[in-house]
């Protein structure tokens, strides 16, 4: 009986034993344990390139925000909102943050699709025009006659159409060069160009860089209530691996608002990842952020989105001509994986 009995023990034990390395493995949607799998893979791409801006990314890493989720995320630069959907849509990168109303304007017009938003990272549209005080712009009517440059998939570059309209721009009159996500500021630096494609929060990154006083012309001075950027994954992934999403997104998000409160702090991290980061102006694009990421109307939490925004959007959007066709909200955004307010 004893020799029995240890036998079923035995049984019993590695039975339990089998289950237990069973679960968690490389395709669960679960959580592994501390001690249990080896950490999940993901690709990150940042919104474009290796600014103040994108530091939450590294944050998240440097403080152990994306290992405690069960990732091991590789972050690579990001070349604007056209480039990351391709690059999630294609399966290069499970993630990126893109500009939502640019994602609207690909969707659209049929240039992308099979992606769907997670969370918003800013409540309002950051992008902008950049230049600086000796280049004569001071109002959007001064862009006439002259030569901008951006990425050929950017949102401030594929958006501009719509936003000169509504500013009473002759968008003929202004010539439009292709740049690179890290050498457009030394593009303007140089005097190639007379202005960049650029977020808000880039002012202080402009000046270290150009040595001179930037001047910024925001679009959601003339296209009110726009969101910002928003976290987009391919529809595949949010469908077959929706938990696994809500973690991504919670140490991202961790990561965001970490970065926010210290803002110093993340700027020497992402100077140690990124060499030619410059700490001082990172943190002080993130300051700048600030005031574009906590929702106002949802009670602080960070990541939310609002449906009938998404629809006024669109809205604003089809008046003025620059989307071809009408987007129900639900289309380009996974409202069952988005943080509840």
């Amino acid at each position: 009986m004893n020799s029995f009995a240890r036998t079923v023990a035995a049984v019993a034990l590695s039975t339990t034993l089998a289950l237990v390395s069973g679960c968690g493995g490389p395709d669960s949607d679960e959580a592994p344990a501390a001690d249990g799998p080896a950490l999940e893979k993901i690709t990150y791409l940042t919104s474009f390139g290796n600014f103040g801006r994108d530091a939450y990314a590294w944050v998240a890493k440097d403080k152990g925000f994306f290992k405690e989720a069960g990732f091991e995320v590789e972050i690579r630069p990001g070349q604007g909102t056209g480039g990351s959907i391709a690059a999630v849509v294609s399966g290069q990168a499970h993630f990126a943050p893109t500009d939502l109303t640019g994602a609207l304007l690909q969707m659209g017009s049929g240039q992308a699709k099979d992606f769907v938003a997670v969370a918003a990272v800013q409540q309002r549209t950051m992008a902008a025009i950049a230049t600086t005080e000796d280049q004569g712009i001071a109002a959007p009517k001064d862009l006439e006659g002259k030569r901008l440059a951006d990425t050929p998939g950017s949102v401030v570059r594929n958006l501009f159409p719509a936003y000169a309209r509504l500013a009473g721009v002759d968008a003929t009159k202004v010539t439009w060069v292709n740049g690179d996500a890290q050498t457009l500021m030394g593009t303007l630096a140089g005097g190639s160009v007379d202005g960049i494609g650029q977020f808000v929060v880039g002012k202080p990154t402009v000046e270290a860089v150009t040595k001179k006083k930037a001047v910024l012309l925001p679009y959601s001075e003339v296209i009110p209530d726009l969101y910002g950027n928003v976290l987009i994954t391919s529809t595949k992934i949010a469908e077959e691996k929706p938990e696994m999403v809500k973690r991504f997104t919670a140490a991202l998000l961790k990561g965001l608002e970490y970065s926010l409160a210290h803002p110093e702090e993340a700027g020497e991290i992402l100077r140690r990842n990124v060499d030619a980061a410059d700490p001082a102006a990172a943190a002080a694009e993130l300051k700048l952020m600030a005031a574009y990421v906590r929702p106002g109307g949802s009670g602080g939490v960070i990541g939310t989105l609002d449906s009938g925004r998404v629809a006024k959007t669109v809205a604003v959007l089809r008046e003025a001509d620059a989307l071809p066709r009408d987007i129900a909200p639900e289309e380009i955004i996974d409202f069952g994986l988005v943080p509840k307010a």
